[in-house]
């Protein structure tokens, strides 16, 4: 069985992840994740399926229009279980060059794990929610350094632990 990692970005319109999901179906693909958005006005989803080969997939999404499709091999998930804490970062301030790259920054020199990022400039302000996996022990260590960070941004920045959700 083949695993697949499969991009697709475009103008966004209805119907665009019903014919994704479809075309795949139609080809027996399964999918097992996916994130899917709009971004200013243009489409773009990530998802992993298992099932058909890279051909199969590549023809099976071929007659979408107006997107940007990629389609590659990837090794399945090994059976690693995560040990990291579950944190969220939240920042919010004035639209600024560096945001991202300074806080992402300060995350990884603490060992943490970024899970899930997304960002949103409503007018002038600017909004990072990332969810991250931190060692033990270290939130306290991150919270003083994303402090510093939000400090030399002119933003503030909030770490909380996260809440567990059923899926």
């Amino acid at each position: 069985m083949h695993e697949l990692a499969i991009t697709v970005i475009g103008p966004d319109r209805p119907s665009i992840v019903a014919n994704v999901a479809e075309a795949l179906a139609g080809v027996g693909a399964n999918l097992t994740d996916s994130t899917m958005t709009r971004l200013r006005g243009h489409f773009t989803m990530t998802l992993i399926c298992n099932g058909p080969s890279l051909v199969e997939a590549r023809e099976a999404l071929s007659p979408l229009e107006d997107v940007v499709i990629e389609v590659r091999e990837v090794a399945p998930e090994s059976d690693k279980k995560d040990n990291g804490e579950p944190y969220v970062v939240s920042v919010h301030g004035a639209d600024r060059l560096g945001i991202v790259a300074a806080v992402t920054r300060v995350v990884a020199v603490a060992g943490g794990n970024i899970t899930d990022l997304s960002t949103r400039l409503s007018g002038t302000l600017y909004v990072l929610i990332a969810e991250v996996d931190l060692p033990g022990g270290a939130a306290d260590e991150l919270a003083e350094q994303l402090a510093v960070a939000a400090a030399e941004l002119g933003v503030e920045v909030t770490l909380r632990r996260a809440e567990s959700e059923l899926l």
